[in-house]
């Protein structure tokens, strides 16, 4: 295996697809390289946008300009990056690159019976969570799991307001997915607050700046989130991070977070979470206990410093690999642990 320390810090190209996570990606010793269009509209082409206190490795180029420039991998997000953004602003050197393709999502169209976009064992598809790794199916593609990394507030909780808080960017418009539903029939219960984009149009507050978020939810009693069906919300874990008890469904990978009555409460029962609810806005010091144990977790398992050193272990290997010696055919490793899975893949 290669030593990280003697490697030059690795072009990577991707694109804007998720602000949270590039943001908490560019915290590797890596330059990271990411498209715009001049409208900066398009999915994956705006570029430095959003409230992010963007690093200056970091690196904005013009779409036409790409072509020009040397990369040491290709970061894929989505299957519209896959199955055309390569093809359109990459030149076929590029594209003989080596590939990571970043899932940041379950599968949709069956939970368990869907095949992946990528099918091609030169290429890694990292999972942010082991549930997804573990309902796609991936077929040839060797696979590993990322879990988040996020970087602790400053701001601790205090709970001083006697009522819950939600982070979903426009919750109305992607809907029972991301439990819009479930959200409007416990407001009319239970008192919530809700911020992300698109959140003024249903009563709610409104965009916040991602560094500002961890202080604004820290007066809250709990963080709720009744969000059905997606990977581990990054929300999520920047609010266990700020020391909150989380109430949410118990599915997908938040059911491998959340301790029902240690670090907050977690069931499948909306009305059992109602009542939860009303417990946490009566019992403050319960709250405070819970929310100290959620930020035990979260720093465990979620600390951006292990979340930085998996990604260059990743982006590394994948350069290594291509460079020294051919692919050997491979399935799926179907392994949570990385270094489990960087030793098969060798």
């Amino acid at each position: 295996m290669i030593n990280n320390k003697q490697q030059k810090r690795l072009k990577i190209f991707t694109w804007h697809v998720h602000g949270s996570y590039l943001y908490y990606l560019s915290q590797t010793d890596c330059e990271l390289f990411i498209p715009f269009k001049k409208d900066r509209d398009e999915l994956g082409y705006g570029g430095k946008i959003g409230p992010f206190p963007w690093k200056e490795n970091i690196h904005e180029i013009e779409m036409e300009e790409v072509p020009k420039y040397e990369f040491d991998c290709i970061l894929f997000q989505n299957k519209k990056n896959y199955l055309e953004d390569q093809y359109k602003i990459l030149t076929s050197t590029q594209r003989e690159l080596p590939k990571v393709y970043l899932e940041h999502d379950p599968p949709r169209a069956h939970p368990t019976d869907t095949k992946h976009v990528v099918d091609d064992k030169d290429t890694i598809i990292v999972h942010v969570t082991p549930f997804n790794n573990l309902m796609w199916d991936s077929g040839q593609t060797p696979t590993v799991v990322i879990d988040h990394g996020v970087i602790q507030p400053k701001s601790k909780f205090t709970g001083e307001l006697n009522k819950g808080i939600v982070v979903v960017n426009n919750i109305k418009l992607r809907g029972r997915r991301l439990g819009y539903d479930i959200f409007e029939y416990v407001r009319k219960l239970v008192p919530l607050d809700i911020i992300g984009m698109g959140t003024d149009e249903i009563g709610g507050l409104g965009e916040i700046p991602h560094d500002q978020i961890p202080n604004f939810i820290s007066q809250y009693r709990f963080f709720f989130n009744p969000i059905r069906y997606t990977s581990l919300g990054l929300s999520v874990i920047e609010a266990m991070m700020t020391g909150l008890p989380i109430v949410g469904i118990s599915t997908t990978e938040l059911s491998t977070v959340i301790k029902n009555g240690f670090s907050g409460f977690i069931d499948t029962d909306i009305d059992t979470l109602i009542e939860k609810m009303h417990f946490l806005i009566k019992n403050k010091s319960a709250a405070m206990k819970m929310g100290k144990n959620s930020s035990e977790i979260a720093n465990k398992r979620f600390n951006i410093d292990r979340f930085s050193k998996d990604w260059e272990k990743i982006f590394n290997f994948a350069v290594y690999r291509k460079r020294n010696r051919p692919y050997a055919p491979l399935q799926n490793s179907f392994s949570g642990n990385l270094e489990q899975t960087l030793k098969f893949l060798s």
